[in-house]
């Protein structure tokens, strides 16, 4: 096919707009899906995927086009997933396209993965194709949503289409635009082969399938290619394109979009971003915006039951073949025993990981508090990176702590300011900046530190909207912040699944808090129980769970009050031997309540 005919886009917007509704409709009306091989969502594979109404995994798929003056046109779409966390992924998918369909709900207007992910856009210089979906919802307001896609991008009204994925409306006009719009692929089809990676998956049979975009010259079967990011050498055994299923080819010419087998054991090998070369004939340079991706949000994970450890990492090891973003080394706890450390771009991949060990590997887990990564700069000139409460060192040898921040954007209804204003400060967000988008639309930007946002954020900011709001936030940098580590200790002992790295003036609520809700889930003992928060040597919150009592004097029925005292004493004597030998056992409900305290108030 001839680079001129062939046209590589992708479709970007914000969850539950509507973008996996118009594959599927892209698919079926060009005929590449027969109407027995619809599913609703056909690009998403995964359950989570389709339950949460997300992608999560990028996917690309091939179809073919005849346009109106009978030219068949080769057409890659490469979908994309929606979530902050998995922006790089995004990035580099859409340094693979063209152009891309920006997607707005008629009903719901512009938000926040709407713009963050049409800045990537125009970053890569793709041709924006600005799209008003679910036009015929009865709740669509597509004249108010083309004045915010217009006050956003600068384009004319006759710019922006009008369809709807579920009912068909409008697609053949769409796909006539993006035959017109997108400008088809310029590389060079006679130079060394430049080939990007923008995807990868992992075969237990055939080891690891990369996706590719050609750049410059031709993929064949039989080539030796050569990984730029580690110098690692493979042979492709088989190529091809994808059309829902693997159509294998003798050749991927430049501008084709294609996947390739080569007998790669390792997801991690085949880096999103990397260029792959041929070793006969090398480029000289690797295309640009490779990064190694690293982890944002650290959490430990330990099995419910201790007897399952190697359980849980032979499932750690095998969701890390499907998932190279996912780091994972063993750790210890003397509260929960043998567990492992793990690293997640974000807290939804965080919830996708926990929830697939559940389903797919029938593992019962506990989580511990998730945290970031920290910059600790010693007295004596050192820098430590840590991401783990129970690895910052003593207070007394800290010059000063730096934390990641992150700028972010939340899109709402004006008459919301004042109450996602008051939750911003809660969580020691930094206000920058409000721009009103229409009478209906405003952006409020602020600063916040990435531990705060973690957590519940997302869930409280729809709280205080009415589920209005819709909220994303950019790549983190570093500044300094008053932190200190929080201990929680039981009868003197050390939680160390409950220490937390937290600033100093949230500390005092939250160790009460977190005091107050142990006492009600540790269950009474003969002895008393004595729950504090710590800040180094200082108790900034106690409490206690009150013995079970024996009535020792019940059976003294009469005689001198002395008995009665001699008995009691007893008793007393008896309880402080026990406290002293008496082990604790903290139920799992209480390292799960510590993820739901609210923090920030």
């Amino acid at each position: 096919m001839k680079q001129n005919r062939i046209r590589n886009f992708s479709i970007i917007a914000h969850i539950d707009h509507g973008k996996s509704t118009l594959a599927d409709r892209l698919l079926e009306i060009t005929g590449a899906l027969k109407e027995r091989q619809m599913t609703n969502q056909t690009l998403d594979d995964m359950d989570l995927e389709r339950e949460r109404g997300i992608t999560i995994k990028s996917h690309a798929v091939r179809f073919e086009y005849r346009s109106e003056d009978d030219i068949l046109y080769d057409l890659n779409l490469i979908d994309t997933p929606g979530h902050v966390d998995f922006t790089y992924e995004v990035s580099r998918a859409l340094s693979a396209c063209e152009g891309a369909l920006l997607i707005v709900d008629a009903a719901q207007g512009i938000e926040a993965q709407t713009v963050s992910n049409l800045y990537l856009a125009l970053e890569n210089n793709l041709t924006i194709i600005p799209v008003i979906n679910k036009i015929d919802l009865p709740a669509a307001r597509t004249e108010e949503v083309a004045e915010e896609i217009i006050g956003l991008l600068g384009c004319d009204r006759s710019e922006i289409l009008s369809c709807s994925a579920k009912k068909g409306i409008g697609i053949d006009i769409l796909l006539e635009t993006i035959i017109r719009e997108i400008p088809s692929p310029k590389g060079d089809p006679d130079a060394p082969l430049r080939a990007m990676i923008f995807d990868s998956v992992y075969d237990s049979y055939r080891g690891t399938a990369g996706y590719v975009k050609v750049v410059d010259g031709v993929m064949r079967k039989g080539m030796k290619l050569k990984f730029f990011s580690h110098n690692k050498r493979y042979e492709i055994d088989e190529i091809g394109y994808r059309r829902l299923k693997n159509f294998p080819t003798k050749e991927l010419e430049a501008g084709q979009v294609g996947y390739f087998y080569a007998a790669i054991k390792k997801v991690a090998d085949t880096r999103v971003g990397d260029t792959v070369t041929d070793i006969d004939n090398p480029a000289e340079t690797a295309l640009p915006g490779f990064v190694a991706v690293k982890p944002m949000v650290f959490a430990g994970i330990y099995p419910a039951v201790s007897e399952n450890y190697s359980e849980l990492r032979e499932a750690l090891d095998k969701l890390k073949l499907n998932d190279a973003s996912l780091n994972f080394v063993p750790e210890t706890s003397t509260a929960l025993g043998f567990g492992f450390r793990c690293g997640f771009l974000g807290l939804l991949h965080m919830e996708i990981i926990t929830e697939r060990l559940e389903r797919e590997y029938d593992q019962l887990i506990i989580n511990t508090v998730p945290n970031v990564e920290y910059y600790v700069y010693t007295k004596n000139g050192g820098k430590i990176t840590i991401d783990s409460p129970a690895h910052l060192p003593e207070p007394g040898e800290i010059e000063k702590i730096e934390e990641p921040f992150v700028d972010a954007q939340i899109f709402t209804p004006p008459e919301y300011i004042g109450n996602i204003m008051k939750l911003a400060t809660n969580r020691r967000g930094l206000y920058k900046n409000t721009e009103y988008l229409s009478p209906t639309r405003a952006s409020v930007s602020f600063s916040f530190p990435l531990a705060e946002i973690i957590f519940d954020f997302h869930d409280r900011l729809k709280s205080v909207t009415r589920g209005y709001a819709s909220f994303d936030y950019g790549m983190p940098y570093y500044q300094m912040s008053s932190l200190v580590k929080l201990d929680i200790l039981v009868n003197d002992d050390p939680l160390d699944a409950l220490s937390v790295i937290i600033h100093r003036e949230k500390a005092y609520h939250y160790g009460r808090a977190l005091c107050e809700k142990l006492q009600t889930l540790i269950p009474r003992q003969m002895f008393e129980v004595i729950i504090q928060a710590t800040i180094g040597s200082r108790i900034v919150a106690r409490a206690s769970v009150r013995a079970l009592r024996k009535n020792v004097t019940a059976k003294c029925y009469g005689g001198d009050i002395t008995r009665k005292r001699k008995l009691l004493e007893k008793q007393k004597e008896g309880k402080k031997r026990m406290k002293q030998v008496g082990q604790v056992e903290i139920p799992q409900e209480a390292f799960l309540a510590a993820l739901q305290i609210e923090r920030h108030d």
